[in-house]
């Protein structure tokens, strides 16, 4: 089922189970499944079972992938949440008083998350985009459907901080400011609940505009006059609508370098950890439940014709879809490779650097292939960061997770095959999992 020996899943467990602090730490191997928040579930019910939770240096830690990730899922960036992790839905009181400080009525429903935004467009139910520093002209499973439902909508809006592949389909680019050094204030909340603030180090170039200021200025020229409030001003809003960040002034903020969420008045010092209050006597608040997550195969099955398993991921020196990372140069950078064990190099008859064609139930594209002795038979790898010229999710599936919505970047069955008459590419392939 895992591919791993039963003996080293046995002693793992064991020293996991015996140890006096552990913290289990995962990353997008774990949620980009359909069985995304199953697996993150099974990975709290060990965390439960073994009492690795609610103490100092035990625990459980999604780490993110890039900056401020947590942030912008605690400002609300999330289809059924308001700012603070409040429901839209259930929670009427939450709900009331955004309603009253932004005088409107907000809709008592959750809204659609990434992939049911691609499930409209195909319905026609949604037919205008407004996209904000992301590129999913190039980052989404199963390119040739994204594209062409992007491309038959009737009007998209881009903001970002590089012209991209999306940028290119849009009608109207907003060129912002990076944030995280251009934009004086604001702030970032990193993997441990550490909410930070930024500082302005240089200018913007050119035209470019922070995000608060085109946002707002978009509104008043739609007749909503929001004014042009400092990253200070929005910053007490949120605070004021959101219990877990009340406490977090500015000036405290300041003079802690950064405190932890929750941290609901001025005169509480942060949470450096969770959960503390299931070792309470009596315990405070319910108990942590363990959660049922039945065993399911990925959705793009092998079998004679697709035998290989292809993941996906990211390279060190790389950053997705390498809109940012290629404007540098980097040491550790090669080309996209397909990385195949030894033994399936062996089997296949083909050589590091040589082209070969992989192939999907969705596509086909072909690359140099690499060795790479940390894959076992049966397991292939690539990435995403150079999609202008291999783009590897032609080969992706889009079956997502029915809970998150995640799509399935982890488990594609393909096919490999060598291309005759072509000659090696052998620059940067190398026989060994050195870079």
């Amino acid at each position: 089922m895992t591919g791993v020996p039963a003996g080293v899943i046995r002693e793992l467990a064991h020293a996991y189970a015996r140890a006096d602090r552990a913290i289990i730490c995962w990353t997008l191997g774990i949620t980009e499944h359909v069985t995304a928040v199953d697996n993150v579930l099974s990975l709290i019910n060990l965390g439960l079972l073994t009492g690795h939770v609610g103490r100092y240096g035990s625990g459980l830690n999604p780490l993110r992938g890039q900056n401020n990730v947590q942030g912008g899922g605690d400002m609300g960036a999330i289809p059924n949440k308001l700012p603070g992790f409040q429901d839209v839905q259930d929670d009427h009181e939450a709900r009331a008083r955004f309603e009253a400080a932004w005088g409107t009525e907000l809709p008592p429903e959750h809204g659609w998350h990434l992939s049911q935004m691609f499930d409209a467009m195909e319905r026609g139910e949604l037919r205008t985009l407004y996209v904000l520093g992301e590129n999913p002209a190039q980052s989404e499973a199963d390119s040739k459907r994204a594209l062409a439902l992007l491309e038959g909508l009737d009007f998209i809006i881009a903001q970002d901080i590089l012209f991209t592949k999306t940028c290119e389909m849009a009608d109207v680019v907003f060129p912002s400011s990076a944030s995280w050094c251009e934009v004086d204030g604001g702030t970032v909340t990193n993997s441990e609940r550490r909410v930070q603030l930024m500082r302005k180090a240089i200018d913007p170039p050119g035209d470019a505009r922070d995000d608060t200021w085109i946002i707002c200025e978009l509104a008043r020229r739609l007749g909503h006059d929001w004014g042009h409030p400092t990253a200070e001003q929005a910053w007490d809003e949120l605070r004021s609508l959101s219990p877990m960040h009340r406490g977090m002034s500015y000036k405290r903020l300041e003079e802690h370098g950064g405190i932890q969420w929750p941290c609901p008045s001025e005169n509480h010092p942060g949470s450096p950890f969770l959960h503390g209050r299931l070792w309470a006597e009596p315990r405070e608040g319910p108990a942590a439940p363990f959660s049922v997550t039945p065993w399911a195969p990925p959705i793009d099955e092998l079998d004679a014709d697709f035998p290989i398993r292809l993941t996906t991921g990211r390279r060190l020196d790389s950053y997705n879809t390498g809109v940012q990372s290629g404007l540098y140069a980097s040491p550790l950078r090669r080309g996209e490779t397909l990385d195949l064990s030894a033994q399936d190099a062996a089997d296949l008859d083909v050589e590091p650097g040589e082209v070969v064609r992989i192939t999907s139930r969705r596509g086909s594209i072909e690359a140099p292939v690499r060795l790479d002795p940390g894959l076992r038979p049966g397991l292939a790898f690539m990435t995403m960061h150079f999609p202008d010229d291999i783009d590897v999710n032609i080969l992706t599936i889009d079956a997502t997770d029915p809970k998150s919505g995640t799509a399935e970047f982890k488990a594609t069955a393909v096919r490999v095959e060598k291309v005759d008459g072509r000659e090696r590419q052998a620059a940067g392939v190398m026989r060994t999992g050195a870079t």
